[in-house]
C-alpha cells in the first residue's frame, strides 16, 4: 500500500489501474497538484488516480477532467422535520409497526458479544441482493477486527428482538458528517422494519450532535444499482447530492483510457435491459448454485 502525505492509497482493478484514498469518505486533499507529483515520484503502479470533494463544498472547485458522482445524504434539521416531512407516510407506519412489534433500540458496546451477534447476521444466509454473502464464511477474529476500525468516533446502534441481535449500524464521525460503514440486518425479521427504526435513531445522534449530514454510501450506483435500495433510502429521507469526482492520468496509458472513456464501469456501455436481464441470470444461478445452504437458512429472494 502506498501513503502519501499520511494518507493511505490503494489501487483498484487490473486492466485499468485506478488508484484512490482507502478513506476518502475521512480525507480531503487540500493541495491536488503537490499531492499528485508526490504520488507520481512515489513509483504507485496506477493508470489513474480519482478522488471526490467532500460536503458540504460541492461546487468545483479544480481544473481536471470531472465527473458527478453522487452519494445518499439525510440533510439534518430536527427530528421533528425529519419524521414529519423528509420521510414517506408508509416509513413512519413502518416506524410504529416495529415498536409495536417489540423491536427495541439500544446504543450498544464494541466487546465479543457484539461481535458474536454480527457474526450471527453475517452466517444467516450465503446470498444478498443476488450474490453470494462475503462475510457468510467469516470467522470471529475477522469480524472484530473488520468491525473495530474508528473506534475513537464510532457509535453502534442495536436492533433487538427478545433479546437477539437482528440489525445494526456502525456510525462514524467525519468531522462535518456522520456516515454509515456498517448496516446489516437479519433476514428473517425484515417484516419487523428494524432497519427503519435504526436510522431513526441515527437521525436523533446526528442532531444531538449537531451534524448536518447523514451518509449511507451512494444514491446512485448505475445500471447495476439495486432500486430497492434506492428506494428504501429515498423513502426515508435520504437525498441524491451530487458531489464533484475528479480523474487524473499517471501516465500516458491513463491519457488514453480518459481519452476513451475506458475508466467507467463496463456496465455503462450495455442497454439497461440488457444489464437487468444479466443481473437476474445471475440471481437464478447463484440460487441453484447454493440451494442446499438456502434450505437450511430463513433466506428468501425479494
Amino acid at each position: 500500500m502506498t501513503v502519501v502525505d499520511d494518507k493511505e492509497i490503494i489501487v483498484k482493478g487490473r486492466l485499468i489501474r485506478t488508484a484512490e484514498l482507502k478513506e476518502e469518505w475521512d480525507e480531503d486533499i487540500e493541495d491536488p497538484e503537490t499531492f499528485i507529483k508526490k504520488l507520481k515520484s512515489s513509483g504507485i503502479k496506477a493508470d489513474i488516480f480519482t478522488f471526490m470533494q467532500r460536503l458540504p463544498e460541492s461546487k468545483p472547485k479544480y481544473n481536471y477532467h470531472m465527473e458527478w458522482d453522487s452519494i445518499a445524504a439525510i440533510p439534518i434539521t430536527s427530528y421533528e422535520n425529519w419524521i414529519k416531512k423528509q420521510i414517506v407516510q408508509n416509513s413512519r407506519k413502518k416506524i410504529g409497526l416495529a415498536q409495536r412489534k417489540g423491536v427495541v433500540i439500544k446504543l450498544i458496546d464494541f466487546d465479543d458479544e457484539l461481535v458474536k451477534g454480527i457474526l450471527d447476521i453475517y452466517h444467516e444466509t450465503p446470498i444478498m441482493q443476488g450474490k453470494p454473502n462475503r462475510q457468510y464464511n467469516t470467522v470471529f477474529e475477522t469480524a472484530k477486527r473488520l468491525n473495530a476500525t474508528f473506534l475513537d468516533r464510532a457509535q453502534f446502534i442495536g436492533a433487538f428482538y427478545n433479546d437477539e441481535l437482528i440489525a445494526y449500524i456502525k456510525l462514524v464521525s467525519a468531522g462535518r458528517i456522520m456516515r454509515t460503514m456498517g448496516i446489516l440486518a437479519k433476514v428473517a425479521h425484515r417484516d419487523k422494519g428494524p432497519m427503519n427504526l435504526l436510522i431513526a435513531k441515527a437521525v436523533e445522534i446526528c442532531v444531538e450532535k449537531k451534524m448536518p449530514y447523514l451518509i449511507y454510501a451512494k444514491f446512485n450506483y448505475g445500471k447495476r444499482g439495486s432500486q430497492t435500495l434506492k428506494d428504501f433510502k429515498r423513502n426515508l429521507g435520504f437525498e441524491s447530492i451530487i458531489l464533484p469526482r475528479y480523474y487524473i492520468p499517471l501516465n500516458a496509458r491513463g491519457k488514453i483510457i480518459l481519452k476513451l472513456k475506458l475508466h467507467r464501469e463496463i456496465a455503462e456501455y450495455f442497454p439497461t435491459k440488457i444489464i437487468r436481464i444479466a443481473i437476474q441470470l445471475r440471481s437464478y444461478w447463484y440460487s441453484k448454485k447454493f440451494a442446499a445452504q438456502l434450505r437450511t437458512s430463513n433466506y428468501a429472494p425479494e
